[in-house]
Protein backbone atom coordinates (compact mmCIF):
# COMPACT_ATOMS: atom_id res chain seq x y z
CA UNK A 1 0.00 0.00 0.00
CA UNK A 2 1.44 3.39 -0.96
CA UNK A 3 1.94 6.16 1.57
CA UNK A 4 -0.45 8.37 -0.40
CA UNK A 5 -3.15 5.71 -0.01
CA UNK A 6 -2.52 5.54 3.75
CA UNK A 7 -2.71 9.34 4.05
CA UNK A 8 -5.93 9.48 2.03
CA UNK A 9 -7.56 6.56 3.88
CA UNK A 10 -6.73 8.28 7.17
CA UNK A 11 -8.28 11.50 5.90
CA UNK A 12 -11.47 9.66 4.87
CA UNK A 13 -11.60 8.11 8.33
CA UNK A 14 -11.53 11.61 9.85
CA UNK A 15 -14.35 12.77 7.55
CA UNK A 16 -16.44 9.77 8.60
CA UNK A 17 -15.71 10.41 12.30
CA UNK A 18 -16.74 14.05 12.02
CA UNK A 19 -19.88 13.03 10.12
CA UNK A 20 -20.79 10.59 12.89
CA UNK A 21 -20.14 13.27 15.53
CA UNK A 22 -22.39 15.76 13.75
CA UNK A 23 -25.09 13.10 13.30
CA UNK A 24 -24.95 12.25 17.00
CA UNK A 25 -25.19 15.91 17.93
CA UNK A 26 -27.81 17.18 15.50
CA UNK A 27 -29.94 14.08 14.88
CA UNK A 28 -29.58 12.07 18.08
CA UNK A 29 -29.45 15.18 20.29
CA UNK A 30 -26.22 14.28 22.11
CA UNK A 31 -24.57 17.57 23.08
CA UNK A 32 -20.77 17.29 23.21
CA UNK A 33 -18.93 18.15 26.41
CA UNK A 34 -15.86 20.46 26.27
CA UNK A 35 -13.45 17.50 26.08
CA UNK A 36 -15.51 16.00 23.24
CA UNK A 37 -15.20 19.27 21.34
CA UNK A 38 -11.42 19.20 21.80
CA UNK A 39 -11.40 15.64 20.47
CA UNK A 40 -13.23 16.89 17.39
CA UNK A 41 -10.55 19.57 16.99
CA UNK A 42 -7.91 16.83 17.18
CA UNK A 43 -9.74 14.80 14.51
CA UNK A 44 -9.89 17.92 12.32
CA UNK A 45 -6.18 18.51 12.86
CA UNK A 46 -5.33 14.94 11.92
CA UNK A 47 -7.64 15.13 8.91
CA UNK A 48 -6.22 18.40 7.56
CA UNK A 49 -2.63 17.14 7.84
CA UNK A 50 -3.53 13.85 6.17
CA UNK A 51 -5.40 15.55 3.32
CA UNK A 52 -2.48 17.88 2.60
CA UNK A 53 -0.09 14.93 2.79
CA UNK A 54 -2.24 12.89 0.38
CA UNK A 55 -2.38 15.77 -2.10
CA UNK A 56 1.33 16.53 -1.77
CA UNK A 57 2.43 12.86 -1.80
CA UNK A 58 5.80 13.55 -0.19
CA UNK A 59 8.68 11.15 0.15
CA UNK A 60 11.60 10.99 2.55
CA UNK A 61 11.68 13.86 4.99
CA UNK A 62 8.44 15.35 3.69
CA UNK A 63 6.58 12.17 4.58
CA UNK A 64 8.22 12.17 8.00
CA UNK A 65 7.20 15.78 8.64
CA UNK A 66 3.54 15.02 7.82
CA UNK A 67 3.74 11.87 9.93
CA UNK A 68 5.17 13.90 12.82
CA UNK A 69 2.37 16.46 12.56
CA UNK A 70 -0.22 13.67 12.46
CA UNK A 71 1.50 12.05 15.44
CA UNK A 72 1.26 15.33 17.38
CA UNK A 73 -2.44 15.85 16.58
CA UNK A 74 -3.28 12.23 17.42
CA UNK A 75 -1.32 12.53 20.68
CA UNK A 76 -3.42 15.57 21.58
CA UNK A 77 -6.51 13.47 20.82
CA UNK A 78 -5.19 10.60 22.95
CA UNK A 79 -4.64 12.95 25.89
CA UNK A 80 -8.11 14.52 25.65
CA UNK A 81 -9.87 11.18 25.13
CA UNK A 82 -7.83 9.62 27.93
CA UNK A 83 -8.78 12.42 30.31
CA UNK A 84 -12.43 12.01 29.32
CA UNK A 85 -12.32 8.24 29.92
CA UNK A 86 -10.64 8.83 33.30
CA UNK A 87 -13.43 11.22 34.31
CA UNK A 88 -16.07 8.70 33.21
CA UNK A 89 -14.55 6.03 35.43
CA UNK A 90 -14.36 8.14 38.59
CA UNK A 91 -16.57 7.07 41.48
CA UNK A 92 -19.77 9.18 41.52
CA UNK A 93 -18.74 11.03 44.69
CA UNK A 94 -15.43 12.15 43.08
CA UNK A 95 -16.91 13.52 39.84
CA UNK A 96 -16.37 17.31 39.58
CA UNK A 97 -19.34 19.65 39.39
CA UNK A 98 -20.61 20.64 35.96
CA UNK A 99 -18.94 23.75 34.63
CA UNK A 100 -19.66 26.35 31.98
CA UNK A 101 -19.67 25.42 28.30
CA UNK A 102 -16.58 25.71 26.13
CA UNK A 103 -18.01 28.68 24.18
CA UNK A 104 -18.48 30.65 27.40
CA UNK A 105 -15.01 29.74 28.69
CA UNK A 106 -13.36 30.86 25.44
CA UNK A 107 -15.28 34.18 25.48
CA UNK A 108 -14.59 35.03 29.11
CA UNK A 109 -11.14 33.56 29.83
CA UNK A 110 -7.79 33.65 28.03
CA UNK A 111 -7.14 30.55 25.91
CA UNK A 112 -4.63 28.99 28.32
CA UNK A 113 -7.02 29.43 31.26
CA UNK A 114 -9.98 28.02 29.29
CA UNK A 115 -7.96 24.94 28.26
CA UNK A 116 -6.80 24.49 31.86
CA UNK A 117 -10.44 24.53 33.00
CA UNK A 118 -11.47 22.05 30.28
CA UNK A 119 -8.74 19.57 31.23
CA UNK A 120 -9.71 19.73 34.90
CA UNK A 121 -12.99 18.32 33.65
CA UNK A 122 -16.54 18.70 34.76
CA UNK A 123 -19.53 16.56 35.55
CA UNK A 124 -20.81 16.72 32.00
CA UNK A 125 -17.54 15.19 30.75
CA UNK A 126 -17.97 12.30 33.19
CA UNK A 127 -21.46 11.44 31.94
CA UNK A 128 -21.75 8.47 29.59
CA UNK A 129 -24.39 9.56 27.08
CA UNK A 130 -24.06 6.72 24.56
CA UNK A 131 -22.19 3.45 24.18
CA UNK A 132 -21.62 0.77 21.57
CA UNK A 133 -20.40 -2.72 22.46
CA UNK A 134 -19.89 -1.53 26.02
CA UNK A 135 -17.57 1.34 25.07
CA UNK A 136 -18.45 5.02 25.48
CA UNK A 137 -17.69 7.63 22.81
CA UNK A 138 -14.42 8.73 24.49
CA UNK A 139 -13.33 5.09 24.80
CA UNK A 140 -13.94 4.60 21.07
CA UNK A 141 -12.00 7.81 20.38
CA UNK A 142 -9.13 6.55 22.52
CA UNK A 143 -9.02 3.49 20.24
CA UNK A 144 -9.26 5.63 17.08
CA UNK A 145 -6.50 8.01 18.17
CA UNK A 146 -4.33 5.01 19.09
CA UNK A 147 -4.72 3.70 15.54
CA UNK A 148 -3.78 7.09 14.06
CA UNK A 149 -0.83 7.29 16.46
CA UNK A 150 0.47 3.84 15.45
CA UNK A 151 -0.06 4.55 11.74
CA UNK A 152 1.85 7.82 12.17
CA UNK A 153 4.72 5.95 13.79
CA UNK A 154 4.74 3.54 10.86
CA UNK A 155 4.87 6.42 8.35
CA UNK A 156 7.51 8.19 10.41
CA UNK A 157 9.90 5.24 10.56
CA UNK A 158 9.02 3.36 7.38
CA UNK A 159 11.97 3.00 5.01
CA UNK A 160 9.84 1.83 2.10
CA UNK A 161 9.75 4.47 -0.67
CA UNK A 162 6.33 5.64 -1.73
Amino acid sequence: MSHRTIFFAGFLGCVILLGIALYMQHVMGLEPCPLCILQRVAVMGVGVVLLIAALHNPSGWGRRIYAGLTLSASLFGLVTAGRNVWLQHLPPDRVPDCGPGLDYMLEVFPLHRALEMVFKGSGECAEVKWSLLGLSIPEWMLLVFSIYFIASLYLLFSRKPA
